[in-house]
């Protein structure tokens, strides 16, 4: 009512009432009253005898005019929440479940409405209704004990003389189904007597305007508790707690408990209560039955945003193509990208750092593009090549290593969360997770166009194949939508809305760099992204079919898409989607499935163009346009998001430095303009991440040392710390941490132990027909294996001590940029650990055994693993080392001097392992 008043939840409050009125496939929802006034036709007492129910008389169980081979129940016993009157509780509390079909027949050709009573008896049961196979209500809760609903109005028209009405899911109470001739609005008899409307125009619908409408009509600004009273429909169907009126009992309509100020927490108005004549009157109103000519229903309004004044924002702004700004320093920038940092450079009166040596350089590329240290050789062909383009062509070669995908593709795994589980409570393992792995190094080694990379993962189903393998691997990349985050364990009341909103989540952080999910609740609180935009993705996902991994309660997977093999499917199956039953979503009152609010159409958010799906596009889900609309060239901010990572993962910081969020809480670009030129040269490249490798790695700020040492230039680099001392203007390069995965295989490539071979087949998990996990015991196998880390079998709830030391990636959600800790675990492992000792002791033997001298061994052994020859004092300081060792384990007369030798070299190799100058990439 007025002045900012709304149905308020009480905290002792038992019972909320929800009136689902979720129209999702439905061709016509609730209108308003048609030209010639709709009539009653048929009343139907599924397990009953004939009633007689709001004056119209009820056909009985024993009618001719209908099918049912449904189970019957009957208990006129369990009280009706809420009560009604005594025939209409009769018919209630006697119903058919366990199909649920009811096939109507007899019925003229013609348009219908149709109404369905549902009741509880016992438990909650959470079912999906049917009219004609067009779905109606989706994933209806039916309550507590003794609650009941009368499901309605659906339009329908009848089909060669039938109606038919079923239901999918839990088990369900059909009680009862009324039928009108006609489009009726649910809103009773339709005909009001005299005495009724003259009642209603002068007592209630002026106390309704004064008191109620300034917050709960469509002309309210903002409605509260997303409850109408200004029509008819929207009254009974209520807000956030449930119907308002239920007519004929005022003691169970929440508008009379309101009123009459009985609860402290549901006061209406709230500023004075009402006259008691007013409550009277509302009470006898609602006692004989709540008479309403108010028919067509209102809508609350949807909001809008001012898209203009939000795309003054910039990351919201159109990409613009910026020319490279001249220098004043002209001889010293390479490439356009040059240009840009160094005229930001010059405006702070700065100068970057000396170039890095080509040892440094050549170990920095070859982690950054394979994830592993150069060798020796390459080190030596690359120091002793004079070539001008020498270090051009050590780019081209680690872009043609088929490693080159391994190790960007674990980027992109880390920013979809990729996993071998499902995340539910028992963690099922997920053995076709691996095809969706092995696709994304693919995507990456073959240099797959961006937009198509997303244009697959989310909609490769719906795109056109012209062969088994290409239409295979669509379906496979879909496995980025099947790999959503499952929740909880039970059958019942599966939180599927919460895996949708998982998939929404990381789908914007990932590609647009925004937290839309945020709006699932509520409008955002800081970026121009309305709920209204949530639930327009939402119903694409909605309409989609995910595979199920299983739960503790329905342990057998199901839904795996099969591969072709020779236009036919085959035993071969793919963690993927598929569309499913197609329709728009009802908004989600404060993100609760349980409280529908306006059914809204499929579409991108406003911000970025609102696109709707046409009448035609409507039959599919719509994830095929939302893949075209993320990868439209004006689209702001798909480029420039993407170009931005492949800058953060070469300077160990993106040009933006929240690359998961351009929105107003993001930081703003450090170089706005260079962020835009290399989203343009991205576009007009085709999307090609390897052009950006190449335009990043070729300039001369990448090839910047990542030291401050330099005596000649310490004037300059006191003034670049005392500007710029977390180096946002790129004056120098960034010095990174070996990530675990990189220190993993990196110690296992010394020791000689890296199994390079790509890995094609599943892991070992055992047979489908065993698995028992539960809550209590989850899938927690893990399986060691010598392969590069990128094809470790990885779960979602119990990660490997390992990677969560050494800052690995949240397996749950997005990791946009891994954390950087140095802690006392991290010493403690590569002192301590097992896994070192053994790579130390085998890397030993290696130096050993390919060296003839300890010479060439402390050479070797510094080549392999900080990139460059040992210096003289490397090599006094080593065999002095060495010489202490020998002499202290030479006191054990037991050892052998080859044991004394292995074990000082052991011990040299843990030493090495453990300095910063090999855990960091200059």
């Amino acid at each position: 009512m007025a002045n900012g008043c709304c149905f308020r939840p009480a905290d002792n409050r038992g019972l909320r009432i929800v009136f689902v009125f979720m129209m999702t496939s439905f061709s016509v929802v609730a209108t308003s009253v048609a030209d010639e006034a709709p009539t009653f036709f048929r009343g139907l007492n599924l397990n009953g005898p004939a009633v007689s129910i709001d004056g119209n008389v009820w056909e009985g169980q024993d009618a001719k005019t209908y099918t049912c081979k449904d189970k019957s129940f009957n208990n006129q016993d369990v009280k009706l929440l809420p009560s009604t009157d005594a025939e209409r509780a009769k018919m209630i509390r006697s119903s058919r479940w366990g199909g649920n079909r009811v096939e109507l027949n007899s019925i003229p050709t013609g348009r219908y409405t149709v109404f369905l009573y549902v009741w509880e008896d016992n438990r909650s049961e959470t079912y999906t209704v049917f009219v004609n196979d067009a779905e109606v209500v989706r994933n209806y809760n039916s309550g507590r004990e003794g609650h009941w609903e009368k499901l309605g109005p659906w339009h329908t028209d009848s089909k060669e003389g039938t109606i038919v009405i079923s239901s999918k899911g839990g088990a369900a109470n059909f009680s009862g189904v009324e039928i009108w001739k006609g489009e009726h609005d649910g809103s009773g008899t339709n005909i009001l007597t005299k005495d009724q409307l003259a009642m209603f125009e002068s007592q209630i619908r002026p106390l309704l305007i004064k008191h109620c409408y300034d917050c709960h009509s469509e002309k309210s600004e903002q409605v509260e508790g997303h409850l109408l009273v200004d029509s008819a429909p929207t009254l009974r169907k209520g807000g956030s707690l449930g119907p308002a009126v239920i007519p004929g009992d005022p003691d169970h309509s929440l508008l009379i408990e309101a009123v009459r100020y009985e609860n402290d927490n549901m006061q209406m108005p709230p500023d004075e209560k009402l006259s008691d004549i007013e409550i009277a009157s509302l009470e006898e109103w609602v006692r004989s039955g709540a008479p309403d000519p108010r028919r067509s229903a209102t809508t609350i309004p949807l909001k809008t945003i001012d898209v203009a004044k939000a795309r003054e924002f910039w990351s919201f702004r159109p990409i613009s193509h910026p020319i490279p700004p001249k220098n004043t320093n002209s001889q010293w920038a390479t490439t356009e990208i040059d240009r840009f940092i160094l005229a930001r450079l010059e405006r702070q009166k700065l100068r970057p750092v000396a170039v890095a040596d080509k040892p440094m350089l050549i170990r920095r590329a070859t982690f950054d593009l394979i994830g592993l240290p150069p060798s020796p050789a390459e080190i030596d062909a690359f120091v002793n090549d004079p070539s001008p383009r020498a270090f051009e062509n050590v780019v081209e070669r680690l872009l043609s290593s088929p490693q080159y995908g391994e190790r960007w593709g674990r980027h992109w795994m880390d920013l979809v969360r990729y996993a071998d589980t499902a995340g539910e409570n028992s963690d099922y393992p997920i053995p076709q997770a691996y095809r969706y792995r092995n696709y994304i190094i693919d995507a990456f080694n073959n240099d797959k166009p961006y937009d198509e990379f997303l244009r697959e993962q989310i909609a490769g189903d719906l795109l056109p194949a012209s062969t088994d393998d290409e239409r295979n691997e669509h379906i496979i990349a879909t496995g980025y939508i099947a790999s959503s985050r499952r929740f909880g364990s039970v059958i019942k009341d599966y939180p599927q809305h919460l895996t949708i909103e998982d998939t929404i989540d990381n789908m914007a952080r990932v590609v647009l760099g925004l937290t839309i999910s945020c709006s699932r609740c509520h409008d955002h609180k800081f970026d121009p992204i309305l709920q209204t935009d949530y639930y327009g993705l939402y119903g694409i996902f909605n309409s989609t079919k995910y595979a199920f991994p299983g739960i503790e309660l329905d342990k057998k997977p199901r839904g795996f898409i099969p591969l072709f093999k020779e236009g036919s499917p085959g035993p071969e199956l793919a963690y993927a989607v598929t569309d499913g039953q197609v329709g728009d979503a009802a908004l989600q009152i404060r993100g609760e499935p349980k409280q529908p609010g306006e059914l809204i159409p499929r579409k991108f958010p406003d911000l970025l163009g609102g696109q709707r799906l046409t009448d035609k596009e409507a039959k599919q889900s719509g994830r095929l346009q939302l893949a075209e609309w993320l990868t439209d060239p004006q689209n702001p901010l798909t480029a420039r998001v993407m170009v931005n990572r492949i800058w953060q993962y070469h300077f160990g910081k993106g040009l933006v430095g929240t690359p998961s969020d351009f929105g107003i809480r993001g930081l703003s670009p450090t170089h706005p303009e260079l962020l835009d030129w290399l989203a343009t040269q991205f576009i007009e490249s085709g999307w090609s991440v390897k052009h950006m490798h190449r335009q990043i790695m070729n300039s001369r700020v990448y090839q910047l040392t990542s030291t401050t040492g330099d005596a000649e230039d310490q004037n300059n680099i006191q003034q670049a710390i005392d500007v710029d001392p977390d180096n946002e203007l790129c004056w120098r390069y960034n010095r990174q941490r070996l990530d675990a995965e990189s220190l993993r295989d990196t110690l296992l490539l010394l020791s000689t132990e890296l199994d390079a071979t790509r890995m094609e087949e599943p892991h070992p998990f055992p047979p489908v027909e065993k698995w028992g996990y539960t809550q209590h015991h989850p899938f927690r196998d893990s399986y060691e294996s010598n392969r590069r880390s990128v094809y470790l079998m990885t779960t979602r709830l119990n990660a490997r001590p390992y990677f969560t030391a050494f800052d690995g990636p949240d397996r749950n959600a997005s990791s946009a940029v891994r954390d950087n800790s140095v802690t006392t675990v991290q010493s403690l492992y590569l002192l301590n650990n097992e896994f070192v000792h053994s790579r130390a002791e085998k890397f030993a033997t290696r130096l050993l055994a390919e060296c003839d001298n300890d010479d060439q061994r402390i050479d070797l052994a510094f080549l392999l693993t900080f990139g460059r020859p040992a210096t003289t004092d490397d090599k006094t300081n080593t065999l002095s080392f060495q010489k202490t060792l020998s002499d202290e384990i030479g006191a054990d007369k037991n050892k052998s001097p080859d044991e004394i030798k292995h074990q000082c070299w052991t011990s040299f190799a843990l030493a090495l392992f453990r300095t910063n100058e090999f855990l960091y990439v200059d």
